[in-house]
């Protein structure tokens, strides 16, 4: 794979994260933090999915930390998105 489509993992995990502080910059902060939880979790996925050498810049360390950390992130801000009581 070439050079800029071998980031195309990054890119879409960037646009949906940058979706959902859009969307929280917008107004409804609980949806948009459940979109940016939902980028995290899928660039952990991402990560377990794709070998080392598709996964471009989702490779940091090695595969069982990369995905430990994104996973357990996503899903502590979807639970703490989702629990915080409306004011």
């Amino acid at each position: 794979m070439p050079g800029p489509a071998r980031q195309l993992p990054l890119a879409t995990v960037i646009a949906v994260v940058a979706a959902g502080l859009a969307l929280g910059a917008a107004g409804p902060w609980r949806a948009g933090a459940l979109v940016v939880a939902a980028g995290v979790l899928l660039a952990g996925v991402l990560r377990l999915a794709l070998p080392a050498r598709r996964a471009g810049l989702l490779a940091v360390r090695s595969r069982r930390l990369d995905v430990t950390l994104l996973l357990v992130l996503g899903a502590a801000l979807a639970l703490l998105a989702s629990s915080v009581p409306e004011a």
